[in-house]
């Protein structure tokens, strides 16, 4: 049986991508290898969450769609975004689209 999921998440992580360009939270530098390191749930001791997007979640999720491996069964990345960015307008569109890739997971 074939996920149909996997071009419809790759086209959500370009969004994603996007988004973030767009709000101006996509950086340049890399955070250092201990943070990149981290075990807590979005590397929340480490990095801030524009930056976990960036260098853990959409590597991570594209390598995934590239080798067809199985997806995770569950995917709530909308809930902590709501709250991070909660009063920042700019973040209004990325959130839609992190929205759009949890319901597409978790379908």
């Amino acid at each position: 049986m074939t996920d149909t999921r996997y071009i419809p998440l790759a086209s959500l992580l370009i969004d994603i991508e996007c988004e973030l360009r767009r709000a101006l939270l996509w950086s340049a530098e890399a955070p250092s290898p201990e943070a990149l390191a981290s075990v807590e749930p979005f590397c929340v001791d480490t990095m801030d969450l524009q930056q976990w997007l960036q260098f853990i979640f959409l590597p991570r999720m594209h390598a995934m769609i590239e080798a067809r491996a199985p997806l995770p069964a569950q995917c709530n990345i909308t809930a902590i975004a709501e709250t991070v960015w909660a009063s920042n307008a700019q973040t209004k569109a990325l959130i839609g689209v992190l929205r759009t890739f949890d319901e597409t997971i978790n379908s």
